[in-house]
């Protein structure tokens, strides 16, 4: 059996680029973010857990909510919270801005869990995507240690790990443009986002 995994969404952020407003509950086709993303994740996962430093505004939904152990702000702190509070041996790491994020890559990073990698995470032309990917509990320490150290670039925590990479076409076979890495930064991305919408209504494709 493969091993059991956590899902954490990371709600943390500053916002600067979006006004201060909190992306989670930008609303893309009247639903907010984050009840997008629980409509997508809450099938595949039987534990959930928001990280967020406003724990107030995500009461009313089912996950448990924590706040990050570090006062740095960076994803690391988040995703150390959400490791050290998970009560699996993985996590599936997302952020709380990417409204397309679908159910076909989710299984396929689920589905290449293993115990020899620390980290299952897609790779495309963009490069590494570290908030659309999995990580073993046994990465908590080490990214404690960068957080202390002031090291808070994440893609440098992947060198000394094992790592999966999941390729560009195989992502592709699940997510033909690879929809699920569009986030919501500012609001022109929003405008993006609702045509998407729009344009998956008119052919019926909409599933949330």
């Amino acid at each position: 059996m493969p091993p059991e995994v956590s899902c954490i969404i990371l709600s943390g952020g500053l916002n600067s680029r979006y006004s201060g407003q909190n992306k989670a509950f930008v609303r893309i086709g009247g639903v907010p973010v984050i009840e997008r993303l629980l409509n997508t994740l809450s099938p595949l996962f039987d534990e959930i857990i928001i990280v967020t430093n406003d724990p107030g505004r995500y009461l009313d939904y089912d996950a448990l909510i924590v706040t990050d152990i570090y006062n740095v702000r960076s994803s690391l702190t988040g995703i150390h919270a959400g490791l050290f509070a998970m009560n699996s041996p993985y996590g599936f790491v997302t952020a709380c801005d990417m409204p397309f994020l679908n159910p076909g890559v989710v299984r396929l990073l689920l589905d290449a869990v293993n115990i020899r990698y620390d980290v299952v995470i897609p790779e495309t032309s963009r490069g590494l995507e570290p908030l659309c990917a999995v990580y073993s509990r046994a990465c908590k320490d080490r990214i404690g240690n960068r957080i202390e150290n002031n090291k808070l670039k994440i893609d440098r925590l992947f060198r000394k790990l094992n790592v999966k990479k999941i390729s560009e076409p195989a992502l592709r076979s699940v997510d033909p443009d690879l929809d699920a890495f569009f986030n919501i930064n500012r609001p022109d991305d929003r405008q993006m986002a609702e045509k998407k919408i729009d344009t998956e209504r008119k052919h019926g494709n909409d599933t949330q």
